[in-house]
Order: structure tokens, then C-alpha cells, then sequence
């Protein structure tokens, strides 16, 4: 064989090589070395997502979506870090409450203020008018980046109660590689959640490589105003709550597709989940369900916070992917 003949056919083949580890690269088993989420126990919820996620993506599949419509939201609060025993945002409002307080001796007349103080979280939730009431009026009047100062201060130092970690670590392992694997396969992802953006935007790129401009949150209002000789952007009164039926509200405004994908774990996270799975062609629905009280916490139907009960029964019904974290994750933190 001439020599020009069988560089050709070496070059022909090793294209056909390439091309071939190529359609089979990031759609490994669910178990092996090339598994993208090995912090996953194979079982039913992951072999689901994995179907899912190669079949939306591989060329020539009926359910192909090209890479620009594919939209992944999850929710924050329970989803991608813990939320228990109350939700850390909170936490953070409460602290600058406590510390503003001195200076408003008014706030005694709130009932919501008074429960606070005296440690019981169940009775301020219980009256959350009166709640939202005094902690915006203790976490307004500022400039926009003097808040953000505040709130990197206090990640950087406040730990939770129970483990002692700084609270941007008690994020989801299993969570953080499936946004990484949902990136490789062409996947836009995006944070929808209550908690505001401004808490969640300074450090969801460093942990979740999630940038902020991919974070959908409630929000206070802003107005760009001069404040001791400059213009600044200041904080104002109220909250528009992006929660529960106003999730795909924030979804159509700020990202403009409607999601393939949905990851949730509370009633608050129903109704994204059901404009996610009622678009047309395929689609997933998936529900946390925390049911490890060892390794992290327990609970559902019941509890004050991550309450999981309407959106359980529609998972059941509807047949969305329902995640145990005691069953189908190795671990549950980095």
C-alpha cells in the first residue's frame, strides 16, 4: 500500500475513533469511572436523570433540545444547601435586627419583634406580616453595597449550629456535581429560589459556579439616589417574594425559556415544577425529600420550614423523580 494511502487511512480511522469517544463522552452508566455523579447511589433517581439528561442532549435523539433552550432551575433552600432549623437568610436578617434594635425602641410593640428576642422562632413565623415587618425595617435604608458588605462579612464568620460549618458549606455534594455535569452537557443553570438575591448573588458562582446574573430571587426595592454628595443604589422599603406561584412569574421575566429541567424540595417549589414539566416534549420534575435524620435532617408534611406536602402528592400523581437524600446520595456534604 502506498505510503500517502495509509496515512489517509490512519487519519481516517483515528477520526472515527474521535468521533466515536466523543458521542460517548458525558453519557457514561450510572456506575464506573466515568460516572458524573459519583456521590449518587444508582438507583431509580439517578439512572432517571442520566436518561434524561443524555437523551435531551445526544444528536439524533427524538428529544434532542438544542443547547441554547436548555434551562435547569433549582430551588436554594433545601435543594443546594440545608435549610434546617431555620433558613439561613434568616439567620443573617435576625442578626441585623438584633444589632438595629437599640435604636428602635418601637419594635417592643411588635409581636413578632418579641418572639424573636426571646429565642421563639415557631411564634415570630407564626405572624409573618408582623415578621416581614420588622426585619425589612432592620435591613433597609442602606446602600446596596453596604449590604453586600454585610452579608459577605457574615458568611465569612457565622457557622450553623449543628455542624459548626461555615454556612456555605453545608451545601449538597451530589447537587454540586450535577450542576457541573449538567454544564458540560450544555445546560444554562439558574437559581430560583425565596431567598433574596442579594443574599444568595455573593457567593453562588464561587460555590455553585452558578454567576449572578443566574440567581432568580425575591428582591427589595432600589432606587439610584444622592446620598451624601454621590448617587447611590438604596435600599427601600418592601419585598417582592419570588415563592411558590410567583416562581415562574420570576422565570418568564428574568430568563425568558421555559425550563427541561426543575429540582425542588418543597411546597414553594410546586408550581416552578409544574410550568417546567408541562412544556412541551420531555421534561423532568425532581423532588428532595429529606429523610436522613442522621446525616442531615428529616422532615416533610409537617415542618415550619421546607414544608413538603401538596408538592409530595403532586410527585406521587405526576410521577416526578423523587430523591431520597438517606437512600440516593453517598454523602451529603463537600
Amino acid at each position: 500500500m502506498p505510503l500517502h494511502t495509509t496515512r489517509r487511512a490512519v487519519l481516517a480511522l483515528s477520526a472515527a475513533v474521535a468521533l466515536a469517544l466523543s458521542g460517548c463522552a458525558g453519557t457514561p452508566s450510572a456506575s464506573g469511572a466515568s460516572d458524573p455523579l459519583p456521590s449518587w447511589n444508582d438507583g431509580a433517581a439517578k439512572q432517571a436523570i442520566v436518561d434524561f439528561v443524555g437523551d435531551v442532549t445526544r444528536p439524533g435523539s427524538p428529544s434532542f433540545v438544542p443547547p441554547p433552550e436548555r434551562i435547569a432551575v433549582f430551588d436554594n433552600d433545601g435543594t443546594l444547601w440545608a435549610e434546617q432549623p431555620i433558613y439561613f437568610q434568616f439567620l443573617f436578617m435576625l442578626d441585623q435586627l438584633k444589632a438595629a434594635a437599640p435604636q428602635h425602641p418601637e419594635w417592643q410593640a411588635n409581636p413578632a419583634f418579641r418572639a424573636l428576642m426571646a429565642g421563639d422562632h415557631a411564634a415570630a413565623l407564626a405572624d409573618q406580616k408582623a415578621l416581614l415587618e420588622v426585619l425589612i425595617a432592620a435591613n433597609t435604608g442602606m446602600s446596596a453595597d453596604d449590604y453586600d458588605g454585610r452579608i459577605r462579612t457574615w458568611l465569612a464568620q457565622a457557622r450553623h449550629p449543628k455542624t459548626q460549618r461555615l454556612y456555605t458549606e453545608m451545601v449538597y455534594q451530589p447537587q454540586l456535581e450535577l450542576l457541573a455535569w449538567l454544564r458540560e452537557r450544555g445546560f444554562k443553570t439558574f437559581i430560583v429560589s425565596g431567598g433574596s438575591h442579594e443574599f444568595m448573588r455573593p457567593w453562588a458562582e464561587k460555590v455553585y459556579g452558578i454567576p449572578p446574573e443566574q440567581v432568580v430571587g425575591s428582591f427589595t426595592p432600589l432606587k439610584f439616589e444622592p446620598v451624601s454628595g454621590a448617587l447611590q443604589l438604596m435600599r427601600q422599603p418592601g419585598m417582592e417574594v419570588n415563592d411558590g406561584p410567583t416562581k415562574p412569574v420570576g422565570i418568564a421575566r428574568q430568563i425568558g425559556r421555559r425550563p427541561l429541567l426543575a429540582v425542588g424540595n418543597s411546597d414553594g417549589d410546586l408550581q416552578m415544577i409544574q410550568y417546567t414539566t408541562q412544556g412541551p416534549g420531555r421534561r423532568l420534575g425532581v423532588i428532595v425529600h429529606h429523610d436522613d435524620a442522621a446525616r442531615e435532617f428529616a422532615y416533610d408534611r409537617q415542618s415550619h420550614v421546607g414544608k413538603l406536602d401538596k408538592a409530595w402528592d403532586e410527585a406521587l400523581a405526576k410521577g416526578w423523580t423523587v430523591v431520597s437524600m438517606k437512600s440516593d446520595w453517598k454523602r451529603i456534604y463537600p
